[in-house]
């Protein structure tokens, strides 16, 4: 048995059994309660509740100004929250998982979790136009359904979903909850970062973990989806190998394509053959079928025979075509 470190870097045999999570009561229930969380947020920014004072009061302290020494450094954190970076650095390493585990299941994950990302945030931002902290117009307004596109935080809900795909895509309990703590600070700090350097309102954070958290967990809803794809995937790139093969024979030198007879064709012959069994020229026919089908082979090396009546110039007199002399009889004494 291998035990040194780059043993896990190999190609695994066979693709290894993996079970896909399924919509437990309780991930049912945590569902259903961040759901209820989600509209709630909704509800209390709608009719600009204390939730939107807070949104104010957070804004105007201005906390890029409070601690201005944190601000080139989260400058470069806030990209771990970018759908582009982030999406290329984890689909980089789910496609090894994919290849070393003979499975497109982890990319597929990935996919369908940043399409319903996409359609979902994308939808309700969309529809609720929030302006920004920086285009606010007055000072105590929500600032809904006047063009903008922020509400709920796209950063946030980005960073919890496409780090949440790994403790998700997690083998062992031990692997799941350390990426899980992982995948959670991120998504805090990314979301916190974008309050603090005036991006977002805190509303608009709090609105995108909880929009990427539904994500996550409506995900076992769409396994099944997930496997069909997979099959058909791998269906369509194995006959696609076989027809390089196929085409790879036909090219070969050498070799002879031989004719493809269809069912339907010999059906139909064997009945005209039938059916004209006793006639001349049904006999005719099968034997000029017969005839084009074998092809003489003569060798080139081998002289053919020469017809009868014709002689042949002897080496020795050149191309004059005269018969060499017969042999003379023994000399006999008289």
């Amino acid at each position: 048995m291998r035990t040194d470190i780059f043993a896990r870097l190999d190609r695994e045999p066979e693709p290894p059994k993996i079970v896909a999570p399924r919509m437990s009561r309780h991930r049912a229930a945590l569902f259903g309660g961040t759901l209820a969380f989600y509209l709630a947020i909704v509800f209390a920014v709608l009719v600009t509740s204390w939730l939107v004072v807070l949104d104010w009061k957070v804004m105007l302290f201005r906390p890029y100004q409070q601690w201005p020494e944190l601000h080139a450094f989260l400058d470069y954190y806030v990209v771990l929250g970018q759908r582009g970076p982030t999406a290329v650095m984890v689909a980089c390493w789910l496609g090894w998982r994919s290849w070393r585990q003979h499975t497109l299941r982890p990319l597929l994950v990935l996919g369908t979790s940043l399409l319903l990302l996409n359609v979902t945030v994308g939808a309700v931002k969309l529809g609720l136009g929030r302006l920004g902290p920086h285009y606010a117009t007055q000072i105590g307004s929500a600032e809904m359904f006047a063009g903008g596109d922020i509400f709920p935080s796209g950063h946030t809900a980005n960073a919890v979903v496409t780090w949440g795909i790994l403790a998700y895509l997690a083998t062992t309990p031990r692997a799941r909850r350390y990426l899980s703590a992982v995948s959670a600070t991120v998504s805090l700090g990314v979301g916190l970062t974008t309050v603090y350097i005036g991006t977002h309102w805190l509303s608009d954070v709090v609105l995108g973990w909880a929009a990427g958290l539904l994500i996550l967990l409506a995900l076992p809803w769409f396994e099944p989806l997930i496997a069909r794809a997979e099959r058909w995937i791998l269906d369509v790139r194995e006959q696609w190998r076989a027809r390089r093969r196929a085409v790879r024979q036909v090219r070969a030198p050498g070799v002879v394509p031989q004719p493809v007879l269809l069912p339907q064709s010999i059906a139909a012959e064997s009945a005209a053959l039938a059916a004209g069994a006793g006639t001349p020229a049904a006999h005719l026919a099968t034997g000029a079928r017969a005839r084009a089908h074998h092809v003489p082979t003569v060798c080139p090396e081998r002289p053919q025979p020469a017809p009868a009546g014709t002689r042949r110039p002897h080496p020795e007199h050149g191309s004059r075509g005269t018969a060499s002399p017969a042999p003379a009889g023994p000399l006999t004494g008289g």
